[in-house]
C-alpha cells in the first residue's frame, strides 16, 4: 500500500511548482538519478503524483527543471562579465569565476554525470540548451569573450591567448569540483577561495608588468 504524501501544503501555483523543485532536488541528491522516483518526489513534496504533472510533463520535464533552476549561479557569474570589463581587478575576476565555478560543477557533476546513462534525457537536455542558446562550451566563451575585452583594453598582456587560459582555469575548477563529488567531502582540500586565487596566480603570466 503506497504511503500518503508527508505533508500537504496549501498554496499558489509558483509556490507549489517551487517546492517540488526543491523536493526533487533533495531526492536527487539522496537516491541519485537512476533510482530517483515521481512517487518519492511527490511524497516528500507533501503532494499527489497528479499535481506534479500539472506542472512538468514528466519525470524528464522535471528533471531538466531542477538543473535550470536549482544549480549554484554560475551562469549569473558569467553573465555579468560583459559588464565587468575595464572595472576592478582582473585577478580578482577571475578568482572569483573559478570560485563560482568550483561550486557549480560540485553540486552538478553527480546529476550530469548521470546523465550520459540516460540517452534520452541526455538528448532532450541538449536540445534544450541548444534552443537556448546554451550549453558546456558557454563556459569557456565567455570568459574567453571577456579576456579579450580586457586585453584589448591594455589591461592584461597583449599576447595573451583568451581560449587558451579560459581553458585552463575552466578545466582545473571542473577537475576540483569532481574530486569534491567524487570524495564525498572526505578528501582534504584547500578552501574554495585558496584554491581560487592559487589558480590565477598559476596561470600564464597574463599580468606581467602590471
Amino acid at each position: 500500500m503506497d504511503e500518503p504524501p508527508r505533508r500537504r501544503r496549501r498554496s499558489s501555483a509558483e509556490e507549489t511548482r517551487e517546492h517540488i523543485l526543491d523536493s526533487a532536488a533533495d531526492v536527487l541528491r539522496r537516491s541519485g538519478l537512476a533510482q530517483a522516483r515521481t512517487k518519492e518526489i511527490a511524497r516528500e513534496a507533501g503532494y499527489s503524483e497528479a499535481t506534479l504533472y500539472k506542472h512538468f510533463e514528466d519525470k524528464t520535464d522535471l528533471l531538466l527543471a531542477v538543473m535550470r533552476h536549482r544549480f549554484p549561479p554560475f551562469v549569473d557569474v558569467l553573465a555579468e562579465l560583459p559588464a565587468r570589463v575595464g572595472r576592478g581587478e582582473v585577478r580578482e575576476t577571475l578568482a572569483e569565476v573559478a570560485a563560482k565555478a568550483v561550486e557549480f560543477f560540485r553540486h552538478g557533476t553527480p546529476l550530469l554525470g548521470a546523465l550520459f546513462a540516460d540517452p534520452e534525457l541526455l538528448r532532450r537536455h541538449r536540445e534544450e540548451l541548444r534552443q537556448r542558446g546554451a550549453g558546456p562550451l558557454n563556459v569557456n566563451r565567455a570568459l574567453a569573450d571577456y579576456l579579450r575585452a580586457e586585453r584589448d583594453l591594455g589591461r592584461i598582456r597583449a599576447d595573451t591567448d583568451p581560449e587558451a587560459v579560459a581553458s585552463l582555469l575552466v578545466g582545473a575548477c571542473f577537475q576540483r569540483g569532481f574530486f569534491e563529488a567524487f570524495s564525498g567531502g572526505l578528501g582534504d582540500f584547500p578552501p574554495v577561495d585558496r584554491f581560487a586565487a592559487d589558480l590565477v596566480a598559476a596561470l600564464p603570466d597574463i599580468f606581467q608588468g602590471r
